[in-house]
């Protein structure tokens, strides 16, 4: 099981993978939403920003999110280190139902680039 150290890396690559990303992924990136990603073995969320092609000011609180973020995200830690570290594919794994996202459709179009 990842820890919540782990958790908080993959996200800071992400962040990284995105802000030197190009082309379509840097514009799919280029949405300025608020996200949140719960991890749901660690029963915490990491909440922030979707903004200038990176994801900013990620904080971890305990528990479900406080407030319905624009894109939701859910997830197991392995799962999201797996995405992230390339291992796990987004499609299958969101189509299996191992990982979870919600957003309004127009963003679901943007970020299947990401992912």
């Amino acid at each position: 099981m990842a820890t919540l150290d782990q958790c908080r890396a993959a996200l800071d690559r992400l962040a990284q993978n995105l802000s030197s990303a190009d082309g379509s992924v840097r514009s799919a990136a280029a949405l300025d939403r608020s996200l949140s990603c719960r991890i749901t073995d660690l029963d915490v969320t990491f909440l922030g920003r979707l903004a200038g092609g990176t994801i900013q000011g990620v904080t971890s609180v305990p528990g479900p999110p406080p407030s319905k973020a624009e894109i939701r995200l859910t997830m197991a830690g392995d799962d999201l280190v797996a995405l992230v570290d390339g291992r796990l594919n987004f499609a299958k794994a969101w189509g299996s139902g191992r990982v979870k996202l919600e957003a309004g459709l127009r963003d679901l179009l943007r970020l299947r680039t990401l992912l």
